[in-house]
């Protein structure tokens, strides 16, 4: 396999898109899709990783580079990296037409396992493109189904976005889903209009993962805790299971933003005894001041027991 280096970091807006084309350019092929979007494919081995990623979320990041570059540079996989420089949940002709050429061509066909992965709008995306290659594996992280006002209207975070327009080409993602061998759908059940979005997906194919206390930055917290590398490569590997992702999860036990998350939600509910045992857990596991102020505030607020 041809060695593979990239340097994304230090850069921004031309001149990061102009390294990435660069380095894609030499290890495989970039090409512009319509104004705003672009496909970048590194080749590498006989696995496919097909990822929707939003500039200006990928920039925040420390390396500042795609998934693409991360695990074709880690791992030799072919990826394929399809970037947005706006909120546009990844709906365009451009597009439309890219995946359904690849599809065409039997470029998915090469491979010997494809997974697509995304989260919000590009979970949406992961899992309505994952019909251009049947039997893929999804990943979709906090996705929407879609922003339809007749079928989503209770969900107004996006209401400029809805005139994107989701009939058509790749239009609702529930039905698209269906084509795929296996699909992982994660989301934090306490944030409610992801959980109804999450509900829709509901297909014999498709698992559901509730992962509370994450709030709106489960990736985040699944990098963090170190998840993403291993479910991934179960994914790849075609071994990705409801079994072997909560197994993999136990791990946010001595994650800090999911401790936190969970005591804060317990002391909201009244549960301050539950929420004391989460903080003394947590001082065993990760000393932090967070769990200790906590504690203090509870031992100076609890009421008096009456002398007898």
């Amino acid at each position: 396999m041809t060695y593979f280096e990239a340097d994304l970091s230090g850069l921004d807006g031309g001149a990061w898109l102009g390294r990435l084309e660069d380095i894609t350019e030499e290890f495989g092929r970039f090409e512009p899709l319509g104004p705003d979007h672009s496909s970048a494919y590194l080749e590498g081995g006989d696995q496919l990783l097909v990822s929707f990623e939003s500039r200006a979320d990928v920039v925040k990041t420390l390396k500042r580079e795609p998934l693409g570059v991360t695990y074709r540079r880690r791992n030799g996989w072919s990826t394929l990296t399809i970037l947005s420089d706006k909120q546009s949940w990844f709906r365009h002709r451009a597009i439309y037409q890219h995946f359904d050429q690849l599809a065409d061509d039997g470029f998915f066909e090469l491979f010997d396992t494809v997974t697509f992965i995304g989260e919000g709008p590009g979970g949406y995306a992961a899992a309505a493109y994952s019909a251009a290659a049947p039997g893929a594996t999804v990943v979709a992280i906090r996705p929407q189904a879609t922003l339809d006002p007749r079928i989503a209207g209770w969900d107004d975070r996006f209401r400029k976005q809805r005139r994107t327009g989701f009939s058509g080409r790749y239009g609702y993602a529930p039905d698209l889903i269906e084509a795929a061998g296996h699909a992982l759908v994660a989301f934090d059940p306490h944030q409610r209009r992801d959980a109804m979005h999450a509900a829709l997906f509901i297909r014999p194919n498709v698992t559901l993962l509730r992962c509370p206390f994450n709030r709106l930055r489960l990736r985040e917290d699944l990098d963090g805790m170190g998840l993403l590398d291993p479910l991934l490569e179960a994914a790849i590997a075609g071994r990705l299971t409801e079994r072997v992702f909560w197994e993999l999860y136990r791990k946010r036990r001595t994650h800090l933003p999911y401790l936190r998350g969970l005591v804060i939600l317990l002391e909201r509910r009244g549960r301050g005894d539950l929420a004391a045992r989460v903080c003394r857990f947590a001082m065993k596991e990760l000393p932090h001041p967070f769990f200790a102020r906590r504690l203090a505030k509870r031992q100076t607020t609890r009421p008096l027991k009456r002398q007898m």
